[in-house]
């Protein structure tokens, strides 16, 4: 009995919602990952074509500045357009329980039973949630539609972490070509690329779950075949006549 009480304690006060760390961690991936596998694409497929260092670094440049506004712009749109939705769905939970109160009722009534509360206690959820509407809407949000008002809270940041994440990740293709030549960049920008994008796999996993080993291998995996792409793009365009 003690055992239910607690869960029932907990099930009123908490609610389910992405966590900070974890949306971070998410934008962080998504921005440096598009911005490494694309620029790394670009950078081979100009080093084979031209062999030329200027040319790669002007053009992989320009990519990453585009790539990077261009991300944070879409991770900003796909916020706001997320947070509007969770607002909108708000209200529309607002005006059910004003018109139709005793099925928002039973809809609370209906969520607790599935967790296994029954009898006096399942009553006594059901009446502590639906006695605070504040309270009651959250829950039929976190509950009935699986939103949290964390999701997409703050459409800035969100941009601004995913476009400087794609930033820094667009950099590490092209560094090579400042001080090596173009021979040696094209492996040594492979070479740093899968290794960023192995790290990066790992620790994603590490932080959330799987095996660190699986994870690392599965992202390297993507930029292995951006750079296949990157490298027969640009032998195409090397040996095609112009």
């Amino acid at each position: 009995m003690l055992k239910k009480v607690k869960q029932a304690h907990s099930a009123i006060h908490t609610l389910p919602e992405k966590q900070g760390a974890g949306a971070k961690l998410y934008d962080i991936i998504l921005g440096g990952q598009d911005g490494v596998v694309n620029v790394l694409g670009i950078a081979l497929g100009v080093a084979t074509a031209t062999n030329d260092a200027r040319i790669v670094l002007i053009s992989g440049l320009a990519s990453t500045f585009a790539e990077s506004l261009s991300m944070g712009a879409v991770a900003y749109t796909s916020a706001k357009a997320a947070r509007d939705y969770y607002r909108s769905e708000v209200a529309r939970e607002e005006r059910e329980v004003d018109t139709m109160p005793q099925a928002e009722i039973q809809e609370i009534r209906d969520i607790y039973t599935k967790k296994g509360f029954k009898g006096q206690l399942l009553e006594k959820i059901v009446k502590k949630i639906t006695s605070n509407k504040k309270m009651w809407i959250e829950t039929m949000m976190a509950e009935e539609l699986r939103m949290s008002p964390e999701n997409h809270a703050h459409p800035f940041s969100e941009a601004l972490l995913v476009g400087f994440a794609s930033l820094v990740g667009s950099f590490i293709p092209i560094l090579p070509f400042f001080f090596a030549t173009v021979e040696q960049s094209r492996y040594l920008a492979v070479a740093f690329s899968i290794s960023v994008l192995f790290i990066t796999g790992s620790v994603k996993a590490k932080i959330t779950i799987g095996k660190w080993w699986k994870s690392g291998l599965e992202m390297s995996a993507i930029g292995i075949v951006a750079a296949l792409a990157g490298y027969g793009i640009g032998w195409l365009l090397g040996v095609a006549p112009l």
